[in-house]
């Protein structure tokens, strides 16, 4: 018997194929077992393919692998998308009374089961509840006791009245009843239950949440995919500890109101994906000029111009490194898995306001919309630590007074970071500009002042080097000559396949990189090893150069940019082909 189990719903854009896999991700979820789901979606409101997939197990799981168990197939294209990941015993789930799956083909080998989807949910209650009877359904097929849906039905519709909470939980039990009475269905799952308590959430809620627990009182955006759901979860909770949500008209406006609530002392945010940040660039030099502590979220799509807004890539890492004109100094953190959105966007905003720079947090559609259980202590709030650094009051800012007793918010400091003082503080009036300027922040053209404040705002990243501990994840074996290196979203997908590597006696050792600037020197490990390999989802090895540039060696390459995040299988298998070639990509 399997250790996990996989299932999908698949259908069209407006099928309401989100809405039910979430309720049974959920239904999973408070089952105490652990979930972790993938999305397909099209670029558009109706029409267009668009899936749901749920994996889950007893053990933590972090990546999708290319099997399913079980699909609820809406549309005969749900067949046709999914035939590579269906195998011999898979159950295809689907309503034969439907025009367009009247004459739908089961492959050889799979199980057929041709329930009256619709004719079901009518006698429940109303044709739209179909999908809910489909889950119930699945429940019989893969012994999950159908009362495990209640919660995450009530959770879902609780709002609509208990009516129609009820309507779906007799919808529900409608499928159900059906498989078990037509069918004689020998299920080989056993999904079991635990007691276990789990947090199910996806990364740009760990964002909004991480954001919350950093004391983030400001956020401005405008909507975008994938990065809208960071506005969605923030919006009615940031109220509660005295905090905006602002919708902006733009991410232009988007940007400069951000930065105009950081200017008056708040810790503020925004977020957007690619095209949002060719649009914030010209402000982005302005916060790093000005010295204003800004987080920005990053939240990566397949680009470039319009691009697949819904569809995987890293592809803004030189965006995010290198965008702007001029030299500007920031930091770009990338989270690695949700938990570690949470995480990261806390120490975001700390490191922001300590070297008083924008921070870029770089994440990727593939965290964005992924949901993934963890259990409560994986976000303690106790453990959360809020530094605002160098910021002065009444008390201290003497020290900080220049000979006539005005205020120098960009005093030359041994290391590059400048007093602060917030609006109201006693004698800390003062001006900020795009220009350049003095210790006063006076424009100045000053040539030798020029170079001291340059200097000034480039020594911030080699003292924040010599702080702050930017070393990468590791994993695997730590004396394998066997090196595998990557970036973001692909450390479930590594970790699951180094799993699959060990069964075939491949042993590696795996770095996983959270920091791109400042960032770790790989060295060492490169050094130490006979065979490096970088991943990343993108189509020139974006990172993999950076990694050459540093360590100025040569390493193989494993990109992945058709629009769909890396698999655990697919990706053992691809890690040791790429280990077995001769030479270097």
């Amino acid at each position: 018997m399997p250790a996990d189990f996989n299932w999908a719903i698949g259908g069209e854009a407006g099928d309401g194929i989100d809405s039910t896999g979430k309720i049974f991700a959920q239904a999973l979820s408070r089952a105490g077992r652990h979930v972790f789901t993938s999305k397909d979606f099209a670029s558009r409101i109706r029409g267009g393919y668009t899936a749901y997939k749920v994996r889950t197990a007893v053990d933590p799981v972090q990546s999708v692998v290319d099997r399913l168990d079980v699909l609820i197939a809406l549309t005969p294209r749900t067949i046709e998308e999914n035939l590579d990941e269906l195998h011999e015993g898979s159950v295809i789930i689907y309503d034969g009374d439907r025009s367009t799956m009247a004459d739908v083909e089961i492959p050889e080998g799979m199980i057929g089961l041709d329930v009256p989807l619709k004719a079901l949910a009518e006698e429940a209650g109303g044709a739209i509840m179909r999908n809910v009877v489909a889950l119930g359904a699945a429940c019989a097929v893969a012994d999950f006791p159908i009362e495990n849906l209640d919660s995450a039905l009530q959770k879902r519709f609780g709002g609509k009245g208990e009516a129609i909470v009820e309507n779906n939980k007799k919808a529900a039990r409608a499928g159900r009843d059906y498989v078990n009475e037509e069918f004689e269905v020998e299920p080989d799952y056993n999904l079991e239950t635990t007691d276990n308590d789990y947090v199910l959430l996806n990364g740009d809620e760990a964002i909004g949440m991480g954001a919350l627990a950093a004391g983030c009182r400001f956020y401005a955006g405008y909507p975008i995919t994938p990065a809208t759901n960071v506005m969605e979860y923030l919006t009615g909770r940031i109220e509660r500890y005295g905090g905006h949500v602002v919708q902006a008209e733009d991410e232009l406006a988007a940007i400069n109101l951000a930065l105009g609530a950081a200017r008056a002392g708040a810790r503020s945010m925004t977020a957007t994906s690619g095209p949002g940040i060719d649009l914030m660039a010209e402000t982005f030099g302005l916060i790093a000029t000005s010295e204003t502590p800004l987080v920005i979220v990053d939240v990566m799509r397949s680009g470039p111009s319009t691009g697949m807004p819904t569809k995987q890539e890293q592809g803004d890492l030189n965006m995010m490194l290198y965008g702007g004109h001029g030299e500007i100094p920031r930091f770009v953190v990338t989270p690695t898995t949700i938990s570690e959105c949470f995480w990261k966007t806390v120490e975001a905003f700390n490191l922001a306001e300590k070297y008083q720079v924008p921070v870029y947090v770089g994440a990727d559609l593939a965290l964005a919309v992924t949901e993934q259980t963890f259990p409560p202590e994986a976000f303690d709030m106790d453990e959360v630590e809020i530094d605002r650094g160098k910021v002065v009051d009444d008390d201290s800012i003497e020290e900080w007074l220049d000979e006539k007793g005005r205020f120098q918010p960009h005093a030359i400091t041994d290391d590059g970071v400048s007093p602060r003082a917030f609006p109201g503080t006693e004698q800390g009036a003062h001006m900020s500009t795009g220009l350049e300027h003095d210790e006063l922040g006076r424009r100045s053209e000053d040539k030798g002042m020029r170079i001291e404040q340059v200097d000034k705002r480039n020594r911030k990243v080699q003292t924040a080097k010599d702080t702050e501990d930017f070393s990468p994840r590791e994993f695997g074996d730590s004396d394998s000559d066997k090196l595998v290196i990557s970036w973001g979203s692909n450390e479930g997908a590594i970790i699951e396949a180094m799993d699959f590597l060990e069964e075939e006696g491949v042993n590696v050792r795996f770095l996983s990189v959270p920091y791109i600037f400042p960032r770790p020197d790989l060295s060492d490990a490169i050094e130490s090893a006979d065979e490096v390999v970088v991943v990343e989802c993108n189509a020139t090895g974006q990172f993999a150069d950076i990694v050459e540039h540093d360590t100025l060696t040569r390493v193989k390459r494993i990109n992945k940019y058709n629009g769909v995040r890396f698999k655990a299988d697919e990706l053992a298998k691809q890690i040791k082909a790429t280990i077995a070639e001769e030479g270097s990509a």
